[in-house]
């Protein structure tokens, strides 16, 4: 090969050249299938030991600073360069030839064939990987035990292995990494979780989560549930049929809006009896609705959130537990929402959120389902619990109807009206 020196590294890369220029004519007539099976074998095995020759050199030439003769930045930018590879494989190249420099059993697994390269930087990083403070004679006999474990192994397998390589070589240490390792991931994985739903003003509403594995694996087994109950008995089998026994989930995987579906559902079953209450109602979603929608009238029903929906959403919705319907007669005067007690009831509570819809100071926005009933004669003065004398107010104008500093007064309209004192 032009331009090669008279180093031994020289001479014996142009002997492989040669051989290889001998063999690109060469049939491959009369190569039986177990002869063929051997030298594929073979031949793997060289391009193992071909491999941690190249990086073995490409090492040296960073140390060499091969990079100067033409005046590039790096020696991955100038191997990217004349091998005409990417940039990012050259620098993949680069970091795991440094890599062979540190790990000298690795190198020679890989330099006798025993140890081909994928398996090889696999095996790199799981030693990478390992925590500072791991001793020495820890980090060679792992070393030691991953290249004999490639020896049966592929890298898919090696990786798993080499991310649980301390619990075998030293199973102390590999517990107290793996647990120091699992609860700085699960504070990660908190402090990071985040959910967003955005409405596009046509009905729907986008959104976009992060949240712990945990949490991950309890939502995916929710909803495949959901989908695998709803599967269609002749098209999957009996319900026996349907998974795997190793498997939780149904052998045909389901489709986004399967499992969108499935999400939706999943809310409509919650029983929210047990989270906080927000406008004494707790996580129980209010539908008003008329009479006549309620009987078939095309009418749309309203949430107490403040969207709408269609009319035999609301008829559905009707018959589903902790989604309950508010029926309004022609005066829109709420019927049938239970007795007086010292405490507004829930019922109460649901009526003062169809009446008001909101937080009833003016200018305030505030959802119904965040605010709080309150008394507009106070209880220990007499006050009743009734609808007369309740109203809702979001806490901060809940805390302010109650602080000395304010004067307030209700407006024809039933909106409270704060004043400063002075």
């Amino acid at each position: 090969m032009a331009g090669l020196g008279q180093h031994q590294v020289d001479r014996g890369i142009a002997a492989i050249d040669d051989v290889l220029s001998d063999l690109g004519e060469a049939s491959l007539l009369g190569l039986d299938a177990e002869a063929t099976g051997v030298s594929l074998v073979a031949l793997a095995r060289l391009e193992a030991r071909v491999a941690e020759l190249r990086h073995r050199v490409l090492a040296h030439g960073a140390e060499v600073a091969v990079e100067q003769t033409c005046g590039a930045t790096t020696t991955a930018t100038w191997f990217a360069h004349a091998t005409r590879t990417t940039v990012r494989a050259s620098r993949r190249a680069a970091f795991f030839a440094e890599a062979l420099g540190r790990y000298e059993v690795l190198r020679a697994g890989m330099a006798a064939g025993a140890v081909n390269l994928e398996q090889g930087e696999v095996i790199a990083r799981a030693l990478d990987a390992l925590p500072a403070e791991v001793a020495s004679w820890v980090r060679v006999e792992a070393e030691q035990t991953l290249v004999e474990l490639a020896a049966r192994h592929d890298a898919q397998h090696l990786r798993v292995l080499g991310e649980r390589i301390l619990h075998v070589v030293a199973p102390e240490v590999g517990e107290a990494h793996e647990a120091k390792q699992l609860a700085d991931a699960e504070a990660a994985a908190e402090k990071a979780t985040t959910l967003s739903l955005t409405p596009d003003g046509t009905g729907k509403v986008h959104g976009r989560f992060t949240i712990p594995e945990l949490h991950a694996g309890m939502l995916r087994k929710f909803l495949m549930s959901l989908v695998v109950g709803h599967q269609d008995p002749a098209a999957t089998g009996t319900p026996a049929d349907r998974t795997d026994p190793a498997r939780p989930e149904p052998q045909r995987r389901a489709t986004s809006h399967e499992l969108g579906q499935a999400f939706c559902e999943l809310l409509e079953r919650l029983d929210g009896t047990g989270l906080p209450e927000t406008a004494g109602t707790g996580a129980t979603v209010v539908v008003t609705m008329s009479l006549e929608t309620l009987t078939g009238g095309l009418a749309a029903a309203t949430l107490d959130t403040g969207d709408r929906i269609a009319a035999h959403t609301a008829r559905r919705l009707a018959c589903e537990a902790q989604i309950i319907p508010v029926v309004l007669g022609g005066r829109r005067q709420v019927l049938d929402q239970g007795r007086r007690r010292r405490r507004f009831t829930r019922a109460q509570r649901i009526a003062l959120v169809v009446r008001d819809a909101g937080c009833t100071a003016v200018g305030c926005r505030t959802a119904a389902w965040f605010c709080h009933a309150h008394h507009d004669d106070p209880w220990a003065r007499g006050g009743p619990t009734d609808l007369t004398n309740g109203r809702l107010l979001c806490p901060a104008h809940h805390r302010r109807v109650h602080d000395p500093a304010y004067d307030h007064r209700t407006t024809p309209d039933n909106q409270v009206e704060f004043v400063r004192r002075t």
